[in-house]
């Protein structure tokens, strides 16, 4: 343990210093306010034991800029050392940013006592303090995980909800298009039926894959729309560049060669995919769901396997 003792006095300065180190604690001198406030800097100490009358900048303002030193959730115990003994002295101090007050001449047995009532204090802080940080982790961790779908791991509807209603306002605040891909896993029931729910999960995990590793823009958002349906959210996109990722949704799937044997032997999706350009205060993302779902409907009714898409060219809302 560091303790920085401030003290003009080198006599002062010499007793307390050989109470600490008879305490096992280091002692680190300085003899007025401005060396005091610098090896606080250096030597970031355990306590600060802080005469309130030194040469040009006096305790108090010391006991000011050491707590203007300190980062958001730093805090070093100051105690004064101080021959006065009126309440408004001891008001001062406390205000400046003391803890504790000692009076001159220094006792051993009262200076070992406030050390230690200090040292409890601090561990108790730094407790709470690894408490604090372990319940964040755990709340982070736990809003990660309701963000997530369960099966495959990308953002769920509720994750989906709010990163489109986001993106919606983001897109009309700086006039800029905004797209999304609905994906629709083709004749998924007869794969159920032909290779069970199993056989069911596995696939749309393995397709949920192939989805995420296509989109690689960091703003881009791949999630889990419900069952087998997923969807895409595009920001900045227009038409051309959603119709391009929506290809290669498509040649990722095919590339998979997932066997189904109802079908025409792999697995393979169709895509709807709509891109508009947001009004600001007005409209709202169901009008671009809507529009990306009459996409993904021409899709199907195309023959499955290919990507269907709708361009709105007035500003939504």
């Amino acid at each position: 343990m560091k303790a920085l003792v401030i003290e003009d006095s080198q006599t002062g300065l010499a007793v307390v210093s050989q109470h600490l180190e008879r305490m096992g604690i280091l002692p680190i001198a300085a003899t007025d306010g401005e060396s005091g406030v610098a090896a606080f800097r250096q030597h970031n100490p355990d306590i600060v034991l802080l005469d309130v009358v030194l040469p040009g900048m006096d305790g108090y303002e010391v006991a000011r800029r050491i707590r203007a030193i300190e980062q958001s959730g730093e805090w070093t115990p100051i105690i004064f050392l101080t021959a006065r003994t009126a309440d408004t002295d001891l008001v001062q101090g406390i205000t400046a940013g003391g803890d504790d007050y000692l009076f001159k001449p220094i006792s051993e047995v009262v200076l070992a006592a406030k050390v230690r009532a200090m040292q409890r204090i601090l561990q108790m802080r730094y407790s709470l303090v690894v408490l604090t940080r372990k319940l964040d982790a755990a709340n982070q961790e736990l809003t990660r995980l309701t963000s997530l779908d369960g099966l495959t791991g990308l953002a769920n509807r509720r994750h989906f909800d709010e990163t489109i209603m986001r993106e919606w306002r983001r897109a009309a605040r700086y006039k800029r298009p905004l797209a999304l891909a609905l994906v629709d896993v083709d004749h998924f029931k007869q794969y159920n039926d032909t290779y069970g729910h199993l056989g069911g999960d596995e696939c749309l995990k393995s397709v949920a894959s192939a989805l995420q590793a296509v989109s690689r823009r960091p703003s881009d958002l791949v999630a889990r729309y419900g069952g087998e349906e997923f969807a895409l959210v595009l920001p900045e996109t227009d038409l051309a560049g959603a119709r391009n990722v929506a290809e290669g949704l498509c040649d990722a799937i095919r590339a998979l060669k997932l066997p189904h044997a109802t079908t025409s032997g792999h697995v393979t999706i169709s895509v709807g995919v709509a891109s508009m350009m947001p009004g600001v205060g007005a409209g709202s993302p169901q009008s671009l769901i809507a529009e990306a779902d009459l996409a993904l409907y021409a899709a199907k009714s195309g023959g499955r396997d290919r990507v269907g898409f709708r361009q709105v060219e007035t500003v939504a809302g």
